[in-house]
Formats: structure tokens, C-alpha cells, sequence
């Protein structure tokens, strides 16, 4: 089916209170294991590039590959850049069939980032495509990103203000998550979740998802969090099951390539299809 736009999927996620899955995919295989899942499951799924990804495929190719996978899935799904602070990358996928971004400003000032980010919008409209923001950032580094360093947390109000006032189809609270493994069971403000929502009408995006308990992702989407990133364990999956396979190929000195992917992409399959029914999208594609 054609690409559905972001808004859709959130709206009708938030409306009934599901969680559509986003991972975070890094190339062909693990695209295509993702949509598999999300196929199986009848869900609608969210795939995101990191800026990383896109400078290390090429924007026209790594669309290239993305987009035949996605027009022939059959279920309702969406391709997101992921944190991106620079501008000219924004500028250059939403040229290039990206339908959503994630205008990470969050170094800005809240009055820059707001001014910044309504630019963003305005471009992506153009484009037809949606915008994600935020005004804290999600603690931990992801994909050369961010920082191990605490946000400072905005006054509730200045989050609300900046959301009805930059005009973002979807935001991503700084509620006590991070990105990366837990070194510790994290204290969240579920409450925050709530109250922005509440406030605003806008669906929320939970980033810092591998790690969390069943229960918080449970309460946190019940709560308006309908957009919820997978990264580290989507990465997690690749790469362990890959690094298990080749340590039994060496054992027995058996190399053989095809064997190898197949093992990466039940695991990737499996994970993705683990996430998408705890989030409750299962038979939600349209």
C-alpha cells in the first residue's frame, strides 16, 4: 500500500490508546525483517533512519532500498528521520521522500528551537510530511548523538506553549527515560505524559524504550505515548545474533553467508514482533 502519513498513524493510535512500534532499522535485512513482523502482526510499523544511516548509505539510495520494501508491505507504515539537529539533512529527505523528521534542537534555546522548529513544520507541509520535536534532551548517546549528561526538565507550561505554538504533529517528553541499556531501574514522570496530552491533543513519542518493563510501556501508552522508538535492541538483535552465529561457524568451520542472514533476520523478526504485540498494535493496520 502507499506510505501512510505519520499523523494518521499516531492520531489513530492515540485515539485508541496503542503504541505503534518504531524501530530504528540499519540497513536491508533488518528493514525487511521489521516489516515482515509488522506484516504477521497486521500492525502498522514506523521505520526510522538515524542521521547516521542516511550519510553512511547515500539519502537516494538508502530511500531507494527503504521505499521498494515499503510500497509492497500491504499494512500502514511510515519512514521517520530520527534526531536530526542539522537542517540541510532535514531539507535534503524531506526532498527525498522522507514523510516525517525529528527536528532535534533541543540545544537551542526554547525560544530558537520554537522559532527553528515552526520553519521545519512549514517546510515539511510543503513536502507533506510531518514534524516530531522536542525541547529536552533524552539522556544517553544514540548514533553519535546526544549526551550521558541529565536534561534539564522545562517547566510543563513552556513544553505545552511550544508544542501549540510550533505546530508539531508529535513530541518527545524528557520523562525520566534514556537512551541506550538502563544502568539502573529508571523513576519516570508518567504524569508529564498525561498532562501534555491532555493539554494539547497531540500524541507523544517515547524514546529510550529497550529497557523499560512491560508495566511502564503499558502505562505510558495508555497515558498518549503513541509513538514508541526501538533502537538499542533492535541493534542488540542484529549484531549478538550475528556475533552467536559466527562463533558457531568458526567452531565448525562452516562459512557460509546466506546462513548467517537468516539467523540475523529471525532474530530481528522476532524482537520486532515481540514489541508491536506488547505495544498493542497487533491487527490494527487499516
Amino acid at each position: 500500500m502507499p506510505v501512510v502519513p505519520m499523523k494518521e498513524i499516531l492520531d489513530r493510535a492515540l485515539a485508541d490508546r496503542y503504541g505503534v512500534a518504531a524501530f530504528n532499522v540499519v540497513n536491508d535485512l533488518s528493514t525487511e525483517a521489521v516489516l515482515a513482523a509488522a506484516t504477521e502482526e497486521q500492525a502498522p510499523v514506523i521505520l526510522q533512519t538515524s542521521v547516521k544511516t542516511v550519510q553512511m548509505y547515500g539519502r537516494s539510495r538508502l530511500f531507494a532500498i527503504v521505499d521498494a520494501m515499503m510500497r509492497t508491505a500491504g499494512i500502514p507504515v511510515t519512514l521517520h528521520l530520527d534526531h536530526c539537529p542539522d537542517r540541510a539533512v532535514i531539507t535534503d529527505c524531506l526532498a527525498g521522500g522522507w514523510n516525517s523528521v525529528l527536528f532535534d534542537a533541543h540545544e537551542l534555546d526554547v525560544a530558537e528551537n520554537l522559532r527553528q522548529t515552526t520553519e521545519v513544520v512549514a517546510e515539511a507541509r510543503r513536502a507533506g510530511a510531518h514534524v516530531e520535536g522536542e525541547i529536552e534532551g533524552i539522556q544517553g548517546v544514540e548514533d553519535d548523538l546526544g549526551s550521558d549528561e541529565a536534561p534539564a526538565i522545562q517547566d510543563l507550561e513552556v513544553a505545552i506553549d511550544f508544542i501549540k505554538n510550533s505546530g508539531v504533529d508529535c513530541f518527545a517528553p524528557a520523562i525520566g527515560n534514556s537512551h541506550g541499556q538502563y544502568r539502573r531501574t529508571p523513576s519516570l514522570d508518567a504524569r508529564r505524559v498525561s498532562d501534555l496530552v491532555a493539554a494539547t491533543g497531540v500524541p507523544m513519542a517515547l524514546h529510550g524504550g529497550t529497557g523499560l518493563s512491560d508495566e511502564q510501556f503499558t502505562d505510558l501508552i495508555a497515558r498518549g505515548c503513541a509513538k514508541v522508538n526501538i533502537s538499542t535492541a533492535l541493534k542488540e538483535s542484529f549484531m549478538m545474533s550475528g556475533l552467536e552465529h559466527l562463533r558457531t561457524a568458526a567452531e565448525r568451520g562452516k562459512w557460509d553467508p546466506p546462513a548467517l542472514f537468516r539467523h540475523q533476520r529471525a532474530a530481528v523478526l522476532e524482537m520486532a514482533r515481540r514489541h508491536i504485540r506488547l505495544f498493542g498494535g497487533s491487527g490494527r493496520a487499516w
